[in-house]
């Protein structure tokens, strides 16, 4: 059963033109950006799976800090890599999978998976992608 939004905290915007080797415009313009396939020869560029990447990495971060909080812990020198693998699928067409490794300095291996397992649960981009996409998490 989808989670339904209770209140709109936010809303944005982003529009495509030419597919996976085209042209991205946010809509308040912070985005407008080439688009090229993976492993195209030349000047690299961004591709769907890059902007995925980095906006998943954002955001569970900012689901680590938070949860952490509730904890008395600091995770602002943390790093959150978001590994985004694109390729067929078993139903014929293609997916995603995405390995999120979280490194919090400071915080013993333990202490550490339990707050990037929180994060997890608490995750927007987590939720959405929950039941839908292989997503691993661990802290290193």
């Amino acid at each position: 059963m989808p989670i339904e939004l209770t209140k709109v905290a936010y809303t944005t915007a982003a529009s495509a033109k030419g597919g996976r080797a085209g042209h991205v415009t946010s809509a308040d313009g912070v985005i407008d950006l080439d688009l090229a396939q993976p492993g195209t020869p030349g000047d690299p560029k961004a591709n769907p799976e890059t902007l995925f990447a980095a906006g998943y990495a954002a955001c569970f971060q900012g689901a680590l800090a938070n949860r952490a909080k509730t904890q008395g812990i600091d995770t602002s020198d943390s790093t959150v890599t978001a590994q985004v693998s694109f390729g067929p699928s078993e139903d014929g067409g293609f997916s995603l999978a995405v390995d999120i490794t979280v490194q919090i300095p400071g915080v013993d291996a333990a202490k550490a998976q339990e707050l990037t397992d929180l994060a997890h649960q608490f995750c927007p981009y987590s939720k959405a992608t929950r039941g839908n996409i292989a997503v691993t998490v661990s802290a290193g």
